[in-house]
């Protein structure tokens, strides 16, 4: 393969496919490879989070990195109260994965994103998902971290320039360690929606936090966790805290008994950007 050719097949697209009546955005990334990551970002977040990660895996992988429903690019739902919620999720997963003709993967979910593939791995991916890597999160999250959560995401700020909104997320996403103000900018411009009034936004539904209102136990998946028969690796930030270090110790006797990695410098969640960070993944998902 020419080296003009193999960098045409490693750059990135951009696709959209319609997964149980809603239309879903997502980044392909090393498009040919046989083995697929599907990687699923956060609860006010959009794929392009797995940017740095999903380049790197993509030398190895097939890497799907979705907007889930009323996030980035994906279409906003009609139904919140309804859809916004993890059960929701896990049927739009079941429906790309379907779609996209991925028969296994493995899951790679940075805390909603993890969420959901917990969830799936036990429920309707069962047998599908053959490693999983849940990236500060578990079947139990702490009720402070969602507060604080949701007093930001809830009721999402409007600025009058995109500098502004720079600023601000460099703020709320201070805990996720340590990124280069080149990652810090494209984070800001993947993550930009203008408003009629001509102010920047964050690019997400914000009713989509009524999975809060309307699934309350959403996040409680303790027996999902024991159900899982499959390897798990699970990143804490140092000082997440929304995933507590007693539920974390839990998760390493309980269940599928996970890996448990501290990762230092951060809070929830871990960029996942490092040279670190790729090998901690690497190596679990070709164990």
């Amino acid at each position: 393969m020419s080296a003009v050719f193999a960098a045409v097949a490693a750059a990135p697209t951009s696709n959209y496919v319609t997964c149980a009546g809603r239309e879903i955005h997502y980044m392909e990334w090393g498009a040919g490879h046989g083995e697929t990551v599907i990687a699923w970002h956060g609860l006010a977040r959009t794929g392009r989070d797995m940017d740095p990660i999903a380049a790197h895996l993509a030398n190895r992988y097939r890497v799907v990195c979705p907007d889930t429903i009323g996030r980035g690019l994906s279409q906003w739902s009609p139904e919140p109260a309804k859809e916004y919620c993890l059960a929701f999720y896990e049927s739009l997963a079941v429906a790309l994965l379907d779609q996209l003709g991925v028969r296994e993967c493995h899951w790679l979910g940075t805390s909603m994103g993890g969420a959901i593939g917990l969830k799936a791995a036990a429920g309707a991916l069962r047998g599908r998902i053959r490693r999983l890597v849940l990236n500060d999160v578990g079947p139990e999250i702490a009720p402070a971290a969602v507060a604080r959560i949701r007093s930001y995401a809830g009721s999402p700020p409007a600025f009058a320039t995109v500098s502004e909104l720079e600023a601000y997320f460099r703020t709320v996403y201070k805990p996720y360690g340590y990124l280069p103000d080149a990652q810090w900018r494209a984070l800001t411009e993947s993550s930009t929606r203008r408003l009629p009034d001509g102010r920047v936004t964050p690019h997400y539904d914000p009713a989509m936090v009524q999975q809060f209102i309307h699934h309350p136990d959403d996040y409680v998946q303790w027996d999902a966790w024991d159900a899982l028969v499959l390897p798990v690796l699970c990143l804490r930030g140092e000082t997440s805290d929304l995933l507590l270090p007693e539920v974390a110790d839990a998760m390493r006797v309980r269940g599928p008994r996970a890996v448990v990695v501290t990762i230092p410098g951060c809070g929830h969640a871990p960029a996942l950007n490092t040279p670190e960070h790729f090998a901690l993944v690497e190596r679990f998902l070709a164990a």
